[in-house]
């Protein structure tokens, strides 16, 4: 069983993301770094969570 520190600060629904919160919708992460593929985002689809690693 998967125990995971929930931070109730940062929501998350990226599951193949290693720290998402498998029984809730949290990232364990103390802080995350969120940036841009685009160089000048006008939209939230233009912005990425920089903090993103694949669950292996």
């Amino acid at each position: 069983m998967d125990h995971c520190h929930a931070n109730e600060c940062i929501k998350c629904s990226v599951q193949q993301c290693t720290h998402h919160c498998k029984d809730k919708n949290y990232c364990s992460l103390d802080c995350i770094t969120i940036g841009t593929h685009e160089a000048h985002p006008t939209m939230d689809q233009c912005t990425d969570c920089k903090s993103f690693e694949l669950q292996r």
